[in-house]
C-alpha cells in the first residue's frame, strides 16, 4: 500500500478527532491567540521599562502599569478559557476517536482475526491513544500560541529595526537545519517503540490465556525467559527513543542559544556604536528571539510527534482496512429449499488445497454431520458457509442464492454458529443469553429451556455474573449458553462446529441430544464424536477425507458399506 493510500486511509480518523468538536477547538486557539498577545504585550513592556529607565521611552511609568495590568488580565481570561475548554476538546477527541476505531473494528468479517494479530487492536486502543493524545492533541494548542508570537515578534522585531532582524534570520539556519535533521529520526523511533509494545501485549496476552497449559507443562521458566525477552525489546526500543529526543532537546537548545547570544552580542554592539538601537531593543530582541525560537526549538518534538501519531493511525488504518466483508444484496431470513455446495475448492495458501470438488445437498429442516479426520476440512466447510472467504471455486447456494452475492448482515440472520471456544462475558447469564440486548421475557424463557438451561438459573439465578470468559462455570454450561444464545436469535440454520470437543461423554451426549431436538432448524454438526445414539438420528452424514467427500448416506448405509466411515466408527468405539 503506497503512501496516497495510507494518508487516504487516515483521513476519516483525523477527521474523528474535530467531529463536533469545533466550538471546543475554537475556544481553546482563542486561549491560545490571547496567551500569544499577552507574552508580546509584557515583551513590549521590558522595552519601554528599559528605555524609560535610560530616558527614550515616551510612555509614562503609570501608562506602562496599566499596559501590564491588562496583561495578566489578558493571562487570567485564557487561563479560564483553558480550563473549562481545552479538557472537554481533548476528553470528547479521543472519546470519539476510540469509538470510531471500536465501530471500525465491529465492521470486520467474522473470521477476521483468524488471520490477524489481534494484539495490534489492543495496543491501538491502549497504548497509542496515549500517544496520539500527547504527541498530537496536547501540542495543537501550543502551537497555534508559538505560530502567534512568531508572527507578531517578527512583526516587532522588523518594527524595531529591520537589519537586526536580517541579522537574526541569518543565525536561524542553525536551528532550522538541526530541525530537519532530526525530526525523522524521532518518528521512526517512536514507531519503534508502538511496534514492540505491541509484539509485548501480544506475548502478555499468549500467557494470560494459556496459563493453564504453561502450568500444566511446567513451562514458567520458557515463557518467563520469553517475557523477558520481549520486556527487554520494549526496553532497548524505548532506550533508543529516549536517547533520540535527548539529542533533539539538547541540539535544539545549543543552535538556540547560538542564535539568542549571536543576535544579543551584534545588537549590544550596534546600540554602542549608535546604529539605531537602543538599550531596550536590544534587550526586547533577546526577548522577542524566544518566539522566534520557539518554533525552531519545538519543531522537531511537534513533528515526530505529528509524524509517528500518523504512522500510528495509517497503521491501525490499515489494519482495519482488512477483512471487511463487501456489501451484497439482502436476502430473507429463511430457508425454503436448503444448502447447496457445488464444486466447491478451496485453499488457505497458493498450492495448498485444503477442499477439493466438494458436491453437497443439505435440504431445509434437516440434521447433517460432518466427519473425518483432523485437517480433513470439515471447519474449513463451516467457515465458508459463514462467508469467511469469497476465494473459493464452485458455488455455495442459499436457496439458489449464490453466497457472494449475499450481504454478511443479512446472512447472519438467517445462519448462527456454536463453536467449541465459546466466550462468555464477565456479566449475568441472562445479558450472556441475550448479548445485552432486550428481548421479550418468554422468549428468553424458551431458548433456556430448549438449550436445557433450567437446572443452571434455578440453582443460580439468572442475575449470577458468570466471571472472567465464563470461569464461574463449567464447559458444558457455557455451551448450554451458546446454544441459547443461538436459538433465540431464531435463525432458521444453526451450525455446529466441534462443540463437544472439550466437554466429557455424558455432557456431549446432552448438548448434541438438545440440539437434535431443535425441530424446524437446518442443522450442520462438525463432531470428533461419533456417537451412534446421536449420529442415528441425523438426517445425513458426510465423510470427509483429505478435503473432499469420501462418503455420504444415513448411518446405516455408511455402516453397511463397511468403508472410511465404518473404519473410523469401528476404532472410535475401542
Amino acid at each position: 500500500m503506497d503512501q496516497k493510500e495510507l494518508k487516504a486511509l487516515r483521513r476519516p480518523f483525523i477527521k474523528e478527532l474535530f467531529r463536533k468538536n469545533k466550538f471546543n477547538l475554537f475556544m481553546t486557539v482563542l486561549a491560545a491567540v490571547l496567551t500569544a498577545v499577552a507574552g508580546l504585550v509584557v515583551s513590549w513592556l521590558i522595552k519601554e521599562v528599559a528605555d524609560l529607565i535610560a530616558g527614550e521611552s515616551q510612555f509614562g511609568f503609570r501608562t506602562l502599569l496599566i499596559v501590564a495590568c491588562a496583561s495578566f488580565g489578558l493571562f487570567a481570561l485564557a487561563w479560564v478559557i483553558d480550563r473549562i475548554y481545552l479538557t472537554r476538546f481533548r476528553a470528547k477527541a479521543m472519546q470519539q476517536y476510540r469509538a470510531y476505531v471500536f465501530d471500525r473494528l465491529m465492521e470486520k468479517g467474522i473470521q477476521a482475526f483468524s488471520g490477524e494479530n489481534s494484539s495490534l487492536y489492543l495496543s491501538a486502543l491502549s497504548n497509542d491513544v496515549n500517544t496520539i493524545e500527547n504527541d498530537f492533541l496536547a501540542r495543537l494548542q501550543n502551537t497555534v500560541v508559538i505560530a502567534v508570537s512568531f508572527v507578531g515578534a517578527f512583526g516587532l522585531m522588523i518594527f524595531y529595526s529591520p537589519l537586526l532582524t536580517l541579522i537574526a534570520i541569518g543565525f536561524s539556519l542553525l536551528p532550522i537545519i538541526v530541525s530537519v535533521a532530526l525530526g525523522n529520526k524521532a518518528a521512526k523511533a517512536e514507531k519503534d517503540v508502538s511496534d514492540q509494545k505491541e509484539r509485548y501485549t501480544g506475548m502478555l496476552k499468549d500467557a494470560l490465556t494459556g496459563f493453564a497449559v504453561i502450568k500444566s507443562f511446567k513451562a514458567e521458566d520458557s515463557i518467563t525467559r520469553l517475557h523477558a525477552e520481549s520486556n527487554e525489546s520494549v526496553a532497548d526500543a524505548s532506550k533508543k527513543r529516549t536517547g533520540v529526543n535527548v539529542n533533539v532537546n539538547y541540539a535544539s537548545g545549543i543552535a538556540g542559544a547560538i542564535l539568542q547570544f549571536g543576535v544579543f552580542f551584534v545588537a549590544a554592539a550596534m546600540a554602542i556604536s549608535g546604529k539605531g538601537v537602543t538599550p531596550g531593543t536590544a534587550i526586547v530582541f533577546v526577548q522577542l528571539l524566544n518566539y522566534v525560537l520557539g518554533p525552531i526549538e519545538t519543531f522537531p518534538a511537534f513533528f515526530a510527534g505529528i509524524k509517528s501519531s500518523f504512522a500510528l493511525i495509517e497503521k491501525l488504518a490499515a489494519a482495519l482496512h482488512q477483512n471487511v466483508p463487501n456489501e451484497g444484496e439482502s436476502i430473507e431470513p429463511k430457508l425454503t429449499k436448503g444448502i447447496s455446495i457445488r464444486d466447491l475448492s478451496f485453499a488457505y495458501e497458493e498450492g495448498k488445497t485444503v477442499l477439493k470438488d466438494v458436491d453437497m445437498e443439505l435440504p431445509a429442516g434437516g440434521c447433517y454431520a460432518l466427519v473425518g479426520g483432523s485437517g480433513s476440512g470439515k471447519s474449513t466447510i463451516l467457515n465458508l458457509l459463514m462467508a469467511s472467504s469469497k476465494d473459493y471455486n464452485g458455488e455455495i447456494l442459499y436457496d439458489d442464492r449464490e453466497l457472494r452475492t449475499v450481504s454478511p448482515g443479512s446472512l447472519y440472520d438467517l445462519v448462527s454458529i456454536i463453536q467449541q471456544n465459546v466466550f462468555v462475558f464477565n456479566s449475568t447469564i441472562r445479558d450472556n443469553i441475550t448479548m445485552f440486548s432486550a428481548f421479550p421475557k418468554e422468549e428468553v424463557d424458551r431458548a433456556v429451556r430448549l438449550s436445557g438451561l433450567s437446572k443452571l438459573i434455578k440453582e443460580k439465578g439468572e442475575e449470577y455474573l458468570c466471571g472472567e470468559n465464563g470461569s464461574g462455570l463449567s464447559g458444558g454450561e457455557r455451551q448450554r449458553i451458546s446454544i441459547a444464545r443461538a436459538l433465540l436469535r431464531k435463525t432458521p440454520v444453526l451450525f455446529i462446529d466441534e462443540a463437544t470437543a472439550a466437554l466429557d461423554a455424558e455432557t456431549t451426549f446432552e448438548v448434541l441430544d438438545a440440539i437434535l431436538k431443535l425441530d424446524g432448524y437446518t442443522r450442520v454438526i462438525v463432531t470428533h464424536d461419533l456417537d451412534e445414539n446421536i449420529l442415528r438420528r441425523c438426517t445425513g452424514l458426510f465423510t470427509l477425507k483429505n478435503g473432499v467427500v469420501a462418503e455420504q448416506g444415513a448411518f446405516d448405509e455408511l455402516m453397511a458399506e463397511k468403508g472410511y466411515f465404518y473404519s473410523l466408527f469401528t476404532v472410535s468405539q475401542r
